[in-house]
């Protein structure tokens, strides 16, 4: 585009196909005036390319051409100066159009950030049963969630997965349990009836994803006296692990806002896993994390293991439960909590997965060395006011979290 009335067309049509994030690349010089139009019109965050063909001009042979070739840096300003004065979002990436890795890495963080933020924006969060009782971080406002991030939350109900659970035929059991099978290195402690009650519960979970449409879950069910309602609570793990694996993340104990940072993660392709902080471990200097379930199954580097517990912690019932670390090597964790105002906030921090010995109690548990000791580190993590779970993701995912944040309209702070 090289005119105002050029602009606005181009801006009409981008409004129409509905883009997530406009890239403007300036090529030469532009007055501001042909490239607001556009951005205004589309009403999405822009990323300027100030990207200069040449390291260098050549100073004795460069012409007024040859310099109007390379003066992007000329008028990236003035655009800049436009956007903000017209409350647009923009972002600039500056470097050289060739051999600039740095450069193109960060419009690679942009595509991808950009492609989580849609992704949240168009999913729909299933919310199963109640949060857990007295766990006043998680308590979410549903009406908040769909304000502030554009996504759907649909309110279920435990007959309709009850519902679903009694309707799964015996062909259907059967196949999830020989997905089980294959998936998971049975313990020994699993018996083969608390086996198929669970795989029957994830044929259900399956159905109840697949009628309303669900992009993730939040859930949480307690149940009373070994009625139906609390059997159905307690064989959730296995199936809500598999739906995990295969990006539609569940959060357990009713954590939507988990629910969120779980998503956001596995829209990265880093998976996120259901996790909490266990315990501090001052001899070799890192934090174990884990949860009782789900785990996100996809991102270990052995194969994950079903075991059995008589009861779990903190919950009525009893049955197969999800063992396993996530993989060696980069990990980062994000969590999504809420300020006193009311508005959501993601949090992350870096970190290393390491070998070592785990607790064997049937939970998803992991070695996590942060860049600081562990007891700095949670003090600094939880001087933000988090949630006590937090999504747990392969890689170094901090610097594009960040751009998630920013085209989501979130406070984003990194930890350390």
């Amino acid at each position: 585009m090289d005119t105002a009335p050029g602009a606005a067309e181009a801006g009409e049509r981008f409004a129409r196909k509905r883009v997530d994030l406009l890239v403007c690349y300036a090529a030469t010089y532009a007055t501001s005036s042909q490239v607001l139009p556009a951005v205004q019109e589309a009403k999405v965050p822009v990323v300027v390319l100030n990207l200069q063909p040449t390291r260098a001009l050549d100073y004795e042979r460069t012409d007024t051409g040859e310099w109007l070739a390379n003066c992007s840096a000329c008028c990236v300003p003035e655009i800049s100066c436009a956007f903000e004065r017209s409350g647009i979002q923009f972002n600039v990436v500056s470097g050289t159009l060739f051999d600039d890795e740095a450069a193109w890495a960060e419009v690679r963080d942009w595509c991808l950030a950009a492609g989580a933020a849609a992704t949240v924006r168009r999913s729909r969060f299933g919310f199963l049963g109640h949060t857990y009782p007295g766990m006043l971080d998680m308590y979410s406002d549903f009406t908040m969630l769909h304000a502030q991030l554009g996504a759907h939350v649909e309110v279920l109900e435990m007959d309709d997965l009850r519902d679903r659970v009694e309707d799964a035929t015996p062909e259907e059991v059967g196949a999830k349990l020989r997905e089980a099978r294959e998936v998971f290195e049975l313990d020994p402690s699993v018996t083969e009836e608390n086996l198929r009650w669970a795989a029957r519960v994830a044929v259900g979970l399956d159905r109840l994803v697949e009628d309303f449409e669900l992009d993730a879950l939040a859930y949480y069910y307690r149940g009373t006296r070994g009625s139906e309602y609390e059997r159905i609570g307690a064989g959730l793990i296995l199936g809500n692990s598999l739906l995990t694996a295969r990006g539609v993340p569940a959060s357990g104990e009713g954590d939507l806002k988990n629910a969120v940072a779980m998503k956001v993660m596995d829209s990265l392709g880093a998976g996120g896993s259901y996790t909490e902080f266990y315990a501090m471990d001052f001899e070799e200097g890192f934090v174990l994390m884990g949860h009782d379930g789900p785990g996100h199954i996809a991102i270990s580097d052995r194969r994950p293991v079903l075991r059995e517990l008589p009861l779990y912690h903190g919950k009525a019932g009893y049955g197969v439960s999800v063992e396993f670390s996530v993989r060696t090597g980069p990990v980062t964790i994000l969590g999504v909590t809420q300020t006193r105002d009311g508005r959501l906030k993601m949090l992350a921090a870096e970190g290393e997965s390491l070998p070592g010995r785990i607790l064997r109690i049937g939970n998803t548990n992991s070695r996590i060395r942060f860049s600081l000791p562990p007891a700095q580190f949670m003090n600094a993590w939880c001087e933000q006011g988090p949630t006590h779970h937090c999504a747990l993701g392969t890689g170094h995912q901090a610097r594009v979290l960040g751009k998630v944040a920013r085209l989501l309209g979130l406070e984003y702070v990194g930890v350390a």
